[in-house]
């Protein structure tokens, strides 16, 4: 059984492993873990769902039971918490929230006293203990006098304290690289952990917002708002005349932007901008960007014009972060928007759209003049699978693999890859013609659907 995937913990909240007693073993093995430590203090924070708070007070119920402090931040943005880590000196850090996922799921973040996500190892070695203690407990259970320390009360929330929101917003202000002058910013908070600290960041730099999507529910985070749906957002910033409108996801831990004419801007161009501007100051290095197999050829090859490396990670913020460092980069991201800085140890979308909209103000021009980038024609397609097997190793897709390869002879690529936080294929195809693209791309869905899809699976 496997509880961490590529970006932490993450399933439908009151589910195993998201239910409250799992969440508190969580909780109890970490602060466990950290009371061995000198750092024996624990942020908790998290985003708006409906579920956060619960799983949040059982968080910190099972930390202090392990004997380790939480200091409780509340609502505040994932990579907020890891700021407020390294603010405290704290041992470790967790973050409430799944992300972009529907609000009916939840997960769990954890980070390091260096503020840096966990690395797979120490994931594997508590989720190790959290499953041998689950067994345990279930044996003691069948006993006649079976203990009940895993069904302890659902614990009252602790209070927040709003010092620690401003903690974060004071190392934001220390990291933005010159004053904003006044340009209008349109931010969609996506109902999300940004609903408030992203307004007050871009007002404290100097920027005028205007702001939607911050008024959550606890169900209205990601829906028809924010990262995953950022076409209200352009529209937005064209109808107000903003100079740059952001959209951010529900932890706020990537950013899609949009230009004043309402282009939308992904993660490859926002590594670009800010490339070729730190290229021009002399402060890119020789170390290049750092982009992932799903970055667009277009950036590569551009990026390589310019006399800029340009390395490929595997996808996950972590995957990235290492490999800068292995590499010497000082710049990385994804395509979705997850963008990597040297202020910071996580990927920060407040914190990108801090720099972005500094380079903005700093150029006296349009967004449009900087965000040139040139992409070559590709197709995503994200498919529901019923089950994970290799590829290569079903007949029918391997043979649509050597189709599809054979048919862009050279002239493209194809990945094929599953997602480490949902039951997705994700499918992605790049070339020189956008009909061909499409074409291939429909060809290998056909396949993946004809074999792996939660129909194909019931019908055999």
């Amino acid at each position: 059984m496997r509880l961490f995937g590529t970006d932490g913990l993450r399933g439908k909240a009151g589910d195993f492993p998201l239910d409250r007693v799992s969440v508190r073993r969580i909780g109890r093995e970490l602060g466990r873990r950290l009371a061995r430590t000198d750092r024996p203090t624990v942020v908790v924070g998290g985003d708006t769902r409906l579920s956060t708070a619960a799983i949040a007070a059982n968080l910190a119920a099972g930390i202090r039971e392990g004997g380790s402090a939480v200091a409780s931040a509340g609502v505040l943005t994932t990579p907020g918490v890891a700021e407020v880590v390294l603010e405290l000196a704290a041992g470790a850090g967790v973050s409430v929230s799944a992300s972009h996922n529907p609000w009916d799921d939840n997960g769990i973040k954890i980070f390091g006293a260096d503020g840096r996500k966990w690395p797979d190892r120490d994931e594997q070695e508590l989720e190790v203990a959290i499953l041998e203690e689950r067994d345990r407990d279930e044996a003691a259970r069948t006993s006649m006098d079976a203990p009940t320390r895993g069904l302890a009360p659902e614990p009252a929330a602790a209070d927040a304290d709003p010092a620690l929101a401003r903690l974060y917003l004071d190392r934001l202000a220390r990291n933005v690289p010159g004053p904003l002058g006044g340009i209008a910013v349109l931010i969609d908070a996506g109902n999300g952990a940004a609903f408030r600290l992203g307004p007050d960041a871009l007002r404290r730099a100097g920027a005028r917002v205007t702001a939607i999507g911050d008024a959550p529910d606890g169900r209205n985070i990601n829906q028809g708002c924010g990262a995953l749906h950022p076409e209200g957002m352009a529209s937005a910033v064209v109808r107000d005349g903003a100079a740059l409108g952001v959209a951010f996801d529900g932890d706020a831990d990537r950013s899609i932007f949009a230009d004043e004419t309402g282009r939308i801007l992904d993660g490859d161009d926002v590594l670009w901008v800010l490339a070729m501007d730190w290229k021009r100051r002399g402060i890119l290095g020789a170390g290049g960007v750092v982009g992932t197999v799903m970055s667009n050829f277009g950036l590569e090859s551009s990026l390589t014009r310019e006399g800029i490396p340009f390395f490929r990670a595997g996808v996950g913020d972590r995957h990235v972060a290492r490999l800068m460092e292995e590499k010497g980069a000082i710049l990385g991201g994804e395509t979705s928007g997850h963008v990597l800085l040297p202020f910071s140890p996580a990927g920060d979308g407040i914190l990108t759209t801090l720099v972005l909209a500094s380079i903005v103000a700093e150029s006296h021009g349009p967004l449009s003049r900087l965000a040139t980038l040139h992409k070559v024609p590709q197709s995503l397609r994200n498919i529901r699978v019923a089950r994970r097997v290799d590829i290569e190793s079903v007949p029918s897709l391997g043979k649509a693999m050597a189709d599809a390869r054979a048919r862009l002879d050279g002239r493209g690529r194809i990945l094929l890859r599953y997602s480490g936080t949902e039951p997705l294929l994700r499918i992605l195809v790049e070339g020189e013609d956008t009909g061909e693209v499409t074409s291939v791309a429909d060809e290998l869905e056909n396949a993946v659907r004809a074999e792996l899809s939660p129909a194909a699976s019931v019908s055999s």
